[in-house]
């Protein structure tokens, strides 16, 4: 998908409250209340969606059940053939559109155990804040809104979506895009809990799977033939001491690496993955030509040894082959200082006296960012932890802060309908 040079400014909505005047509304007031009045149920809510197992592109067991907890919360719900959850409100005079979205993916492979345990406080799962906390905050705020009997101007769209995390590719935002880039205005993603900050600037990155091949033989018998392990781990050395800037920020990430069937048998097949992250594209490229050199130069330092001899003279032992697969890409983008999404933030963090600062991350928020769509990413309120592994907790204390803020957030773009007569 191209990357924007530029965002489309999108003008304010029509409604022009100030956060203030929208507080005062008697419908505002009460979801705000709501929300208040049933962080237990939120909390309770996000316990049952966690212990559902939904690895990357596996999410169709947690899918159903979100679709549900939607559907109870007034939304006209349906999917799309991704498998995102989408639930409706319909604008009551324009047809442009808001996304409020929550990953339903988890980095934990199945068979993780997904099981919650309480300890001081504090929930402890994997995923249990990323994304547990945003997928019950986007339900929470759809009944918060339902509680207040309130009509926003544009439609809104709360959507579970599909493949954010790992290999997904954010293909579940890339598929909403797609579908409703005509009319959609603003897209806010929940991920996870800190309200300290929000993304306004996509991080661009690349996942690699990159595959080494041969003939494979016996530990003993075909000792010298080339090794595929051998091979990786000599470019992995090599790929490891490439230096990275530190303006533009630029990091790397060998996460995975498996090949071999036994102990005693040379492998025919050994790969690794490796994530590429950069401020700047220019640093991508460099980046990523660097590990191909790298496994390239391992690879012929491994069939070198073997031919010379040095792993028990097998000069003619046969090859080794690279294979280099692009598991995703995410482009970058900007949000604009004076964007009318950033400024709803803004006045909702004034109002409820939360001090929060601009970052810059890789999120759901890429894809519409890189085609000039506004977008941000925000966390969903509470305390977390350890995200991404086996020790993840969450605090819920404070967590009606957040909750708040993503729904006056919503409403400042959305607009807010007057009631009947009035």
């Amino acid at each position: 998908m191209a990357m924007a040079t530029a965002l489309t400014q999108t003008p304010a909505p029509a409604a022009g409250a100030s956060v203030t005047e929208l507080a005062r509304d008697a419908r505002v007031a009460h979801a705000l209340d709501w929300l208040t009045r049933n962080v237990a149920w939120a909390t309770d809510e996000q316990i049952r969606i966690t212990e559902i197992p939904a690895p990357s592109s596996r999410e169709a067991q947690r899918a159903a059940y979100v679709r549900k907890l939607l559907a109870a919360c007034g939304l006209r719900v349906h999917g799309d053939d991704v498998g995102n959850v989408i639930g409706e409100r319909a604008g009551a005079r324009s047809a442009d559109i808001v996304i409020l979205a929550a990953h339903l993916d988890t980095v934990f492979s199945a068979g993780t155990s997904m099981q919650v345990r309480r300890e001081n406080g504090r929930l402890y799962a994997p995923g249990i804040s990323d994304n547990g906390a945003g997928l019950a905050a986007l339900a929470a705020v759809a009944r918060a809104l339902q509680e207040g009997k309130l009509k926003t101007r544009m439609t809104v769209l709360f959507v579970a979506d599909v493949g954010e995390e790992g290999e997904g590719n954010l293909r579940g935002m890339r598929k909403l895009v797609e579908s409703y880039r005509s009319r959609l205005r603003y897209v806010i993603a929940l991920d996870g809990a800190s309200t300290d900050h929000v993304t306004t600037s996509a991080l661009a990155s690349r996942r690699i799977e990159v595959s080494v091949l041969g003939p494979g033989g016996h530990s003993w018998s075909d000792f010298g033939m080339p090794n595929p392990i051998h091979a990786l781990a000599r470019g992995v050395a090599r790929f490891v001491r490439v230096r990275v800037p530190a303006e533009p920020r630029t990091t790397f990430n060998v996460g995975a690496i498996e090949g071999g069937t036994s102990v005693n048998s040379i492998p025919y097949r050994a790969a690794i993955k490796v994530d590429l992250r950069s401020e700047s594209e220019p640093e991508l490229d460099r980046l990523e030509t660097a590990l191909r050199e790298a496994i390239r130069e391992g690879v012929d330092e491994e069939m070198e040894a073997s031919r010379e001899g040095g792993k028990g003279g097998r000069p003619d032992s046969g090859k080794l082959e690279i294979k280099v697969r692009v598991l995703g890409i995410r482009p970058g983008g900007q949000l604009p200082d004076g964007s009318p999404l950033l400024a709803a933030l803004r006045a909702a963090d004034s109002y409820l006296g939360n001090r929060s600062r601009a970052e810059r991350s890789s999120t759901d928020a890429n894809i519409p960012l890189s085609l000039g769509i506004q977008a941000i990413s925000i966390g969903a309120g509470g305390q977390a932890g350890g995200a991404h592994s086996l020790g993840e907790w969450y605090d819920p204390a404070g967590r009606e802060l957040g909750l708040q803020r993503v729904l006056l957030t919503l409403l400042g773009v959305a607009g807010v309908e007057s009631p009947a007569g009035k």
